[in-house]
């Protein structure tokens, strides 16, 4: 077994201690270093080594810049920490000028650094001079990368190929459920729902986009009793500053607030019919490209999904029969879906989900395996 150091730009958030868990199962050593962005889990601290690189905010790039030069001086001054670990996983920009400056600096040349990308940010698809600075920064990193680690094959395809250059080795780990090594029950049976009631329409994971909250709350005005909006996640105020507004104005709008994962995922997937699974708030990049982990965590509970055609995410959902899709990222698209489906179809599509392996949903140790492989298969 190896020991991994795994460089992390919010300790506290959910995937990446997903992440560090399923690395753990394999029965690696993780160190980690690691910033904090107060989004959520405040209260939680990791069970293994870890150095508190600070805390950063999301958006505020100039303080980012700066906390950068302030992780890296801090984890120059604890590098014993790092062992004989020879495997870096670095996740995001940020953590992989941190690595690959502390490689260089410390001289670390038997290290092999994995960056582990889960979203395009925008700035990395801008047409201006930052956009193609930034860019340009991160071809250089891209250098210095001995595997890369996406969440979804578009990112390689519509991104790291065509545009960054990138033609090294990939590894794929999609956003599914990790349960470890015990898994949670699925249902037996598709939700049941009686005429009289509302068609119930989940919005669950991360909330931050803009678009899919407008479109919610105007379908969820169009439809009126004949709709009930559920909301469940951790909102980034940032991004949603009028959430708790729009949510009041709505009274068939309701928000429950986080969620402990995986333990709440079953009650919350079952009292919905479907789910609003589609991200928007980074159209014509990031937003097109990226496989959320809602079509796994939904699909395994036999809840069907709602996406956008022409995404990687709606063509997922169609190819592989996961849901529904609407041909506008618009409420009147969503409300002239939700207004003609049948409810027949709806079990059917659930029954169907509910009889697929859950290996199809789930995240298996042998998965994150054979995705580190090239980089741990020396060691």
């Amino acid at each position: 077994m190896a020991r991994i150091a795994f460089f992390a730009f919010d300790i506290a958030e959910a995937s990446q201690i997903r992440r560090i868990q399923s690395i753990r199962s394999l029965g690696h050593d993780v160190v980690s270093l690691s910033f904090r962005r107060n989004n959520m889990n405040r209260e939680f601290q990791p069970d293994w080594p870890n150095l508190d690189l600070g805390t950063t905010r999301n958006k505020s790039y100039f303080r980012r810049l700066v906390q950068i030069g302030f992780g890296l001086v801090r984890a120059i001054r604890a590098r014993s920490m790092l062992g004989d670990s020879k495997v870096w996983i670095a996740r995001n920009l940020d953590l992989m000028i941190i690595a690959v400056a502390l490689k260089v600096l410390t001289r670390r040349r038997e290290v092999k650094i994995v960056y582990e990308c889960l979203d395009i940010h925008d700035l990395l698809t801008r047409s201006d001079a930052i956009g193609r600075a930034v860019r340009t920064a991160e071809r250089g990193l891209l250098a210095h990368t001995d595997l890369l680690i996406v969440s979804s094959p578009a990112f390689v395809r519509a991104y790291f190929r065509p545009l960054q250059g990138y033609d090294g080795p990939v590894s794929v780990i999609e956003n599914k459920l990790w349960l470890g090594l015990a898994p949670l029950p699925r249902p037996t049976a598709p939700r049941r729902r009686a005429k009289p009631e509302p068609l119930v329409l989940g919005w669950v994971g991360s909330l931050r986009c803009r678009p899919s909250l407008d479109i919610l709350a105007g379908a969820a005005q169009a439809l009126g009793p004949k709709l009930q909006v559920v909301i469940h996640g951790n909102v980034h105020r940032n991004a949603l500053p009028d959430f708790d507004a729009v949510i009041a104005g709505h009274p068939n709008m309701r928000y429950f607030g986080p969620y402990r994962y995986p333990d709440d995922l079953h009650a919350i997937y079952t009292s919905c019919d479907l789910v609003w699974a589609q991200d928007l708030w980074q159209r014509g990049g990031n937003s097109d490209w990226l496989l959320p982990n809602r079509i796994y965590e939904a699909s395994y509970f036999g809840c069907p999904s709602i996406a956008l055609v022409n995404t990687e995410t709606g063509r997922r959902v169609i190819d592989a029969r996961l849901g529904y899709t609407v041909a506008e990222p618009t409420a009147d698209a969503l409300v002239a879906l939700l207004a003609n489906i049948d409810g027949d179809a709806i079990s059917a599509t659930a029954q169907r989900l509910l009889a697929a392996p859950a290996d199809e949903f789930r995240l298996l140790p042998d998965e994150v395996s054979a995705a580190l492989a090239p980089v741990l298969e020396e060691q």
